[in-house]
């Protein structure tokens, strides 16, 4: 991956009946944070056959909610990429994980 190319779409849609939404918040479901960036983790596995070796920084700006359609976008690339995760309302949220084969 090139260092300034920005690598958009993969889709992310957690289904309203996944079991872990029901604890996290009863009555009103988010998506966890964990199973956000496991997205991005897994989008990264996909794409270019790396795994992160660590989160340098993560920030969740918005909540994801139950069967809203997001897009994962990566910037960057080895060591360092950057990535976003956003709706149609906007950016979701936004950090910066260190990768490695």
């Amino acid at each position: 991956m090139s260092r300034s190319a920005t690598i958009p779409g993969a889709n992310l849609c957690i289904d309203a009946q996944h079991p872990s939404l029901p604890g996290h918040f009863p009555g009103h479901p988010l998506v966890p944070a964990v199973m956000q960036l496991e997205a991005v983790a897994g989008m990264i596995r996909a794409r270019h056959s790396l795994r992160i070796a660590r989160i340098i920084d993560a920030k969740f700006v918005a909540p994801l909610e139950p069967g809203v359609e997001a897009e994962i976008c990566l910037e960057g690339g080895p060591p360092l990429c950057r990535f976003e995760i956003r709706s149609a309302t906007g950016v979701l949220a936004h950090g910066r994980v260190e990768v490695c084969a």
